[in-house]
């Protein structure tokens, strides 16, 4: 499956909300959160996410209010 990077400007979120996301299944747009990367003082999250397309990953965020600065298809080495 693909995967994807997207950011998060001015976002205020712990940990424990970062965590839970991790652990939750496959959603509806086929899209699973595999890791974070973030700085909680400055409010800039990234994700690394499987999914099937950019789309199914807007529509995630969309789901949450969560507004992507950025997204990009990546790929492993």
């Amino acid at each position: 499956m693909p995967k994807f990077l997207d950011s998060h400007a001015k976002i205020q979120v712990d940990e424990t909300i970062l965590k839970t996301a991790m652990e939750q299944p496959i959603d509806e747009f086929g899209v699973k959160v595999e890791k974070f990367f973030y700085n909680i003082e400055a409010g800039v999250i990234f994700c690394i996410l499987d999914a099937p397309n950019k789309e199914a990953v807007v529509k995630h965020h969309e789901k949450y209010k969560v507004k992507c600065e950025i997204i990009y298809e990546i790929k492993e080495i």
